[in-house]
């Protein structure tokens, strides 16, 4: 299950050191990285790679609490995936922390394969989102190479107009509409107005 995810990390954040030290090696035995941290504030510090990454956050610890934390990471914007394990849970608890976002809550003592499959999902989850805000960047960018005039034409396209009208609205000649539409799809790389619509929507322009 762990195929692939050898260049990603895993931070794993309580105060008992016992935790830390048997959660590293279990997660380490499956040939992922791992990096602890004693307190929430330590954690919050760090300056993380680039890595595909999730953490391992206890609920209850002196201090901020795991709850906190994954509070704070929303509020940065920060969609790092959080795995919740906790001695002291009940199902209110759990049920409000996948609620807002948790992969999983775990009660201590968990079997070993419960906490590696979330960590799984967990990474699996976070690859996927980086791939999309990849390609997202990607279509940015490639819309920002269009040139004022191309834009605008873009926009009417998508309103709906025909190559006719919106050479009549802009006072140009509908041939030159149609350069325009052949460079717009040229450089946003799509063969069909249905995917440049979806591209548009996507973009929120």
């Amino acid at each position: 299950m762990m195929d692939g995810l050898s260049s990603t990390v895993v931070y794993v954040v309580d105060d008992d050191l016992s935790v830390r030290e048997a959660l590293s090696s279990l997660i380490r035995s499956v040939g992922l990285q791992v990096e602890t941290f004693s307190s929430a504030t330590e954690f919050l510090r760090h300056r993380r790679s680039a890595a595909t990454a999730c953490v391992v956050l206890d609920v209850r610890m002196p201090g901020l609490s795991g709850i906190d934390v994954h509070h704070e990471l929303k509020k940065r914007l920060d969609s790092i995936p959080v795995i919740f394990i906790t001695g002291h849970g009940d199902i209110p608890m759990a049920v409000r922390a996948i609620k807002s976002g948790a992969v999983e809550f775990l009660s201590k003592p968990f079997r070993d394969q419960d906490l590696l499959d979330a960590i799984g999902q967990a990474l699996e989850r976070d690859a996927g989102e980086r791939l999309e805000a990849d390609r997202l960047r990607a279509l940015r960018e490639a819309y920002e190479t269009l040139t004022p005039r191309e834009k605008e034409v873009l926009a009417l396209l998508i309103g709906g107009g025909l190559n006719k009208q919106i050479a009549a609205r802009l006072g140009v000649a509908e041939v030159t509409i149609k350069v325009h539409r052949h460079n717009i799809m040229k450089k946003m790389r799509v063969r069909s107005m249905v995917s440049l619509a979806r591209i548009f929507e996507e973009l929120a322009i």
